[in-house]
């Protein structure tokens, strides 16, 4: 499929709204999704060869745009001043709680607790596939999930 651009075409018309959203909730911000996006798609292009058949295609691609989206990420976090991990964005609420309220307070996440927060409670990860996929310990991904959901706990508790 490496050459073949209807192929190619059919895969990323199948994946691209999934993998943007899914890439869009890790990075926060669109512009950037845009980018994880589109180098997450050549990559499997260029590397579809080496696709073993051990998952399905789609769980190969959602982990190729997992761990480019958590790559670009790292780098946003070491270019930008601010440190993130303490940062919280202000969540402006209104007195009614809807789905798009909650989407709020997820994105308002420190961007570690967020990240770990989404793959593991929405996309299905355990404990073990995150910290493989973010380099880290699978104790700082069970305290991280906890961590983000105390915060969740916190600023939905005005409820």
């Amino acid at each position: 499929m490496k050459n073949d651009r209807k192929g190619q075409r059919q895969l990323f018309d199948q994946y691209h709204k999934y993998m943007f959203n899914m890439a869009y909730r890790i990075t926060n911000n669109k512009v950037i999704t845009y980018d994880v996006v589109q180098e997450a798609f050549i990559s499997i292009f260029k590397d579809i060869k080496n696709f073993k058949r051990e998952s399905t295609i789609g769980s190969w691609i959602k982990t190729i745009v997992v761990r480019k989206a958590l790559r670009v990420l790292e780098i946003e976090r070491k270019h930008d001043a601010e440190v993130y991990n303490n940062y919280e964005h202000d969540v402006a609420w209104n007195n009614q709680f809807d789905a798009h309220d909650l989407d709020k307070a997820i994105r308002s996440l420190p961007d570690k607790c967020r990240v770990i927060f989404l793959l593991i409670e929405k996309e299905g990860y355990k404990h073990r596939e995150v910290a493989e996929m973010m380099n880290i310990n699978e104790g700082t991904s069970k305290s991280q999930l906890f961590h983000a959901k105390k915060l969740l706990q916190q600023k939905l508790s005005r409820f």
